[in-house]
């Protein structure tokens, strides 16, 4: 994290994705430990900006670049990084929550703002998507403290305040 900003010309005022990559790390690593079997979503990661952190979505998109990982724009102000899973981690997942190998599990990374009265809250969403024999897709929630310590540091030094 201490890389967080930089850019060419020593600025601090430019978000680089070294800590975003960082962060898609710790959350592939925390998937073994960290998966439950329930479908639904993990816990809110919210921060509020007063402006649209513009540098925290560049960051995010530029992390998402690596073969294997997809960036993709949800909707308005939703964006997400689809990752496949290190080759172990694929088959734990796919033996112990019912997969379907022929379409791989992904962790995802999910962005999303919403502009507020005191400017922009961002919040943020890790899970693994499981695609069931039966043709459905089982969301698994990552949770780890620590993954949400990294995001709370990864907010604060793009210019918001974790809530």
């Amino acid at each position: 994290m201490a890389n967080a900003l930089q850019s060419d010309a020593g600025d601090t005022n430019c978000l680089d994705f070294p800590a975003m990559r960082a962060l898609w790390s710790l959350s592939v690593m925390a998937v073994l430990a960290a998966c439950t079997s329930q479908d639904v979503g993990g816990p809110a990661r919210s921060a509020a900006f007063p402006e649209f952190p513009e540098n925290l979505f560049a960051a995010f998109e530029a992390a998402c670049a690596d073969p294997g990982q997809e960036f993709r724009r949800v909707e308005k102000g939703t964006f997400e990084c689809r990752q496949l899973l290190p080759p172990e981690t694929t088959a734990y997942l796919i033996l112990n929550f019912d997969g379907y190998p022929q379409k791989l599990p992904e962790s995802v990374i999910q962005l999303s703002s919403t502009q507020t009265a005191q400017g922009y809250q961002v919040d943020a969403d890790m899970f693994l998507l499981v695609p069931q024999k039966s043709g459905r897709i089982l969301k698994i929630a990552v949770k780890s403290p620590t993954l949400d310590r990294k995001l709370a540091r990864l907010y604060r030094v793009a210019g918001g305040t974790p809530i």
